[in-house]
């Protein structure tokens, strides 16, 4: 039986996915539940693993190709003798693909024989010939340990996993390679919660294609043309918490982790504002969780997304986001870490911008653009002057759902709890 690997849903909003690596060649034995390959979907390098055991036959989409979702991308033979049937049909079905046509689906074959499709779920999981040769064993690790593993020439099998069921982490490997701690990874990407600076330009005069996150980012904004936005903005006086920022700075808790804090702790009051419009009605989200909008260092943007912030103290909130900061720089966020957020942060303050209009994300009702704080000169409500740190937010929102005095009331709150009431984030 000759079965088709056709290119996964990797995610709901997925309609294209970009091959990053092959992980078999042709003619290399496959185990179901193996990896065989790594897709680039809309926001993240994610490993595809075979529904069907047998011989990688054929492929036909190769690596830094690209297809439709449900797409057939390669065929899988359960035996030697087919090998050469499924060369052959391939051949015959997919003689476009050379010429960068889209492959058309293998025609059905009769009822006693159906093609099966293997777009599946991704387990990071590696598979390691057994020493008898037999078969293969898996084992659970990272994409980053894996990539580690091949730089550094370690064996996985050799290792333990201190990662969650005994999954290999980067560390492991980092130890097991005599690295200390502050030595660097290689081919890791820095950490940082500062959005990145901007690809290099291209050659003037010519047109450079948009890569699988640029495309997916166009086609969100595309979808939020057809919402009714309206935008509200306030000025936040951030003395206090310039001198929170102060005392939990040294202690790793970041600016993005105050503001998410004291959002999401305000959205507890006005769940409107975490809501977002259906055909049904508005959706009143279960979750506060709060997205934050992060430049990608080879063009595009991310949203990882810290989920029920409003539960989740300072340091916690600022270890999580260290954490996918990190992993969305290397392509490795999970689906559900970029496209739950229920609310939305978009700061461009440390670029020294005033203020700005952010484009409402799709399925949210909300989104905050948040400007520099600088020091303002400013009358008392004792009519006297004095320097004030100020800052200049903007909340887009869907009309759908949000009218402007619940946009007001929420800014408003907002501001009370930082300008008089910012130590209470710290309980």
């Amino acid at each position: 039986m000759i079965h088709e690997v056709s290119m996964p849903a990797l995610s709901s909003t997925m309609e294209m996915g970009k091959i990053v690596s092959w992980l078999k060649n042709p003619g290399d034995r496959v185990e179901k539940g193996e990896n065989i390959l790594v897709v680039e979907s809309d926001k993240a390098d994610m490993d595809v693993e075979s529904f069907h055991s047998g011989i990688l036959a054929t492929i036909v989409v190769p690596a830094g190709g690209s297809a439709p979702v449900g797409a057939p991308i390669a065929l899988i033979a359960e035996s030697e003798a087919e090998v050469a049937q499924a060369q052959e049909k391939a051949k015959a079905l997919f003689a476009g693909v050379a010429t960068g046509a889209v492959p058309k689906p293998v025609s059905a074959p009769p009822a006693s024989q159906p093609a099966n499709l293997a777009p599946v779920a991704v387990p990071a999981a590696v598979a390691i010939p057994s020493p008898n040769g037999s078969g293969s064993r898996r084992i659970l690790a990272s994409p980053r340990a894996k990539k580690l593993a091949q730089d550094l020439n370690i064996d996985l099998s050799t290792l333990r996993g201190s990662g969650p069921n005994g999954r290999i982490v980067a560390e492991d490997v980092e130890r097991a390679a005599a690295l200390p701690a502050s030595a660097p990874v290689p081919l890791s990407r820095p950490v940082s919660t500062v959005p990145a600076a901007a690809p290099a330009a291209a050659p003037l005069g010519e047109t450079v294609p948009l890569s699988t996150l640029q495309a997916a980012v166009v086609r969100n904004m595309n979808a939020s043309l057809s919402v009714p936005v309206f935008h509200v903005g306030y000025t936040l006086t951030t003395d206090a918490l310039d001198g929170l920022y102060k005392q939990v700075k040294p202690k790793g808790v970041t600016l993005t982790a105050l503001l998410a804090k004291a959002v999401a702790v305000t959205l507890e009051k006005h769940p409107l504002l975490n809501a977002s419009y259906s055909e049904g009605g508005i959706h009143y989200k279960a979750e506060i969780n709060i997205a934050v909008a992060v430049a990608m260092e080879d063009g595009g943007l991310i949203t990882p997304v810290l989920r029920q912030a409003n539960r989740l103290d300072l340091y916690e909130i600022s270890r999580r986001w260290k954490d996918l900061v990190e992993r969305a720089r290397q392509k490795q966020l999970q689906p559900e870490e970029y496209n739950s957020g229920t609310f939305t942060l978009s700061n461009l303050g440390m670029f020294g911008v005033d203020r700005f209009d952010a484009i409402l994300p799709p399925n949210q009702g909300s989104i905050l653009a948040i400007g520099a704080s600088r020091p303002t000169v400013v009358a008392t409500p004792e009519k006297a002057i004095a320097i004030r740190s100020q800052m200049q937010v903007n909340l887009t929102c869907d009309h759908r759902v949000i009218y402007g005095a619940h946009a007001a009331a929420f800014l408003q709150d907002l501001a009370q709890l930082l300008e008089h009431n910012v130590g209470s984030l710290t309980l």
